[in-house]
């Protein structure tokens, strides 16, 4: 038997081989995960803000679901007419507690009561596998708002956990040109412009061209605007039109010193804007010209003292010029109709109504959301009858000769040229192509956005420039 020394500490193999397993195991499981989860080699390699959100929430619908489950599939929602959040939830076929648990969770992050029929959310549900009994939510994706991003997902011990994701906002100047095809609303949407900016493009040149008769397909246009977008691209914000170029006539955005509102110049430094708009509505399609014509309803010949534009009912009507309301009544064969005076000289009317948006008395604005078309009175259809009276006499709006804006002089020519300079310097920059290719919103297979790599000073901030073309 050996002796025990108590110079030497015994010798206890058993622990230390035990020490030395666990320290293996975990040196494994370590590198298990780097060849799993390999982590950047450096942060060019690292996903964009947008990237990240877009895979969380991606992973937050798409999260596993418990044992005794099927595999997640998606199911894209719609709040209906007169339902409530969590009826919309029931739909989806899971059982009443858990719709209940997945809104009130919904309800920390956003307001789940007052909601509009439309909203739409995507939800991951699992079915048993032996297909009785209900289906389990595993997660639920919806957007709050245009950069809010709310996710709710299964985790493994069966809870709800809500997440939300917001996208920075940037200013940029998008520059947006094409040729027609149909429509200026048609052809400058498909080329990256919004329907806000349009319908101000199209205010802008309703003193000069006749969108019935004047523009023709391969017509070039060019517009030049301000917006706000997320970091996945969307918009979010419509700002200014700077610029507008339709069939080689170009306008710029200019408001002189002392002026309440900004106003369009061309080239010259005149003021585009005349006394009446050529059409009075944003969708022009002349049905009837002046003139005597055959009535459609009376059976027999008489003047047509106006021009009739097509456009379904409901279609806002602008004022042609600034002026006073004089008359919104019924008026026989007219229908609902309007009256502006504009000077001592001019008036304008508008007839076949379906409806109002100003008063007798009410002072307006050209271009003002007036009233809206119809087929009031003797009307074939819906339509706008349009007359432009001079001196108490109806003329033919197509031909009159309306007086025009006035022109810049001196010190404010100089600044309104310094900021046609800044915008035709955006144009060149898109023209040469110094430029990298960015996804745009919904872009189509004819459609490539490209933006500039240089950026551009907006009033203290930063902006970049896109170019959209197709």
């Amino acid at each position: 038997m050996q002796e025990f020394d108590p110079r030497h500490q015994p010798s206890r193999y058993g622990p230390r081989a035990l020490v030395c397993l666990a320290g293996c195991a975990a040196l494994a499981l370590s590198w298990q995960l780097t060849v799993h989860n390999p982590q950047p080699e450096s942060s060019a390699a690292a996903l964009d803000p947008a990237a990240v959100a877009a895979l969380q929430n991606k992973a937050f619908a798409e999260a596993e679901a418990q044992p005794g489950f099927s595999r997640p599939e998606k199911v894209a929602m719609t709040i209906a007419p007169g339902e409530t959040f969590e009826q919309a939830v029931l739909r989806l076929g899971v059982p009443a507690d858990e719709a209940h648990q997945a809104v009130s969770a919904l309800g920390k992050a956003f307001d789940t009561v007052n909601i509009k029929a439309g909203l739409a959310f995507e939800a991951a549900v699992a079915r048993p596998r032996d297909r009785r009994g209900p289906v389990r939510l595993i997660g639920l994706s919806m957007r709050a708002d245009p950069t809010r991003t709310i996710t709710l997902s299964r985790t493994f011990d069966g809870a709800l956990r809500l997440r939300e994701m917001e996208e920075q906002v940037r200013g940029e100047t998008t520059v947006a040109c094409g040729k027609m095809e149909g429509s200026l609303y048609e052809s400058a949407t498909s080329a990256g412009a919004t329907p806000e900016i349009v319908a101000q493009a199209v205010k802008l040149f309703s003193h000069k061209f006749d969108f019935a008769r004047d523009i023709h397909p391969g017509d070039k246009f060019c517009l030049v605007f301000d917006r706000k977008l997320t970091e996945s691209g969307r918009t979010v914000e419509a700002g200014d039109l700077k610029f507008a170029e339709v069939k080689g006539s170009r306008f710029y955005r200019f408001q002189p010193p002392g002026d309440s509102e900004a106003q369009f110049f061309d080239q010259l430094g005149k003021n585009i804007r005349g006394l009446l708009l050529r059409t009075p509505l944003a969708v022009v399609r002349i049905t009837s010209g002046f003139g005597m014509r055959l009535h459609p309803l009376l059976g027999y010949t008489r003047m047509h003292a106006g021009i009739d534009f097509g456009a379904p009912i409901g279609t806002p009507v602008y004022a042609a010029g600034d002026g006073v309301v004089e008359e919104a009544r019924w008026a026989g064969g007219y229908g609902r109709w309007l009256k502006i005076r504009h000077n001592a000289q001019w008036e304008t009317g508008y007839g076949h109504l379906s409806g109002w948006a100003v008063k007798p008395g009410q002072h307006v604005r050209q271009g003002q959301v007036v009233a809206y078309t119809g087929s009031t009175g003797e009307s074939t259809g819906p339509h706008l009858h349009y007359e432009v009276i001079l001196n108490g006499k109806k003329i033919n709006p197509k031909g009159a000769k309306v007086p025009q804006g006035t022109i810049l002089e001196g010190r404010e020519l100089a600044m309104f040229k310094a900021q046609e300079a800044r915008v035709d310097g955006l144009l060149k920059t898109a023209g040469e192509g110094d430029v990298r290719l960015a996804q745009a919103d919904e872009p189509t297979a004819s459609q490539l956005a490209l933006r500039s790599g240089e950026e551009a000073s907006e009033g203290g901030g930063r902006s970049s420039l896109r170019r959209s073309l197709r």
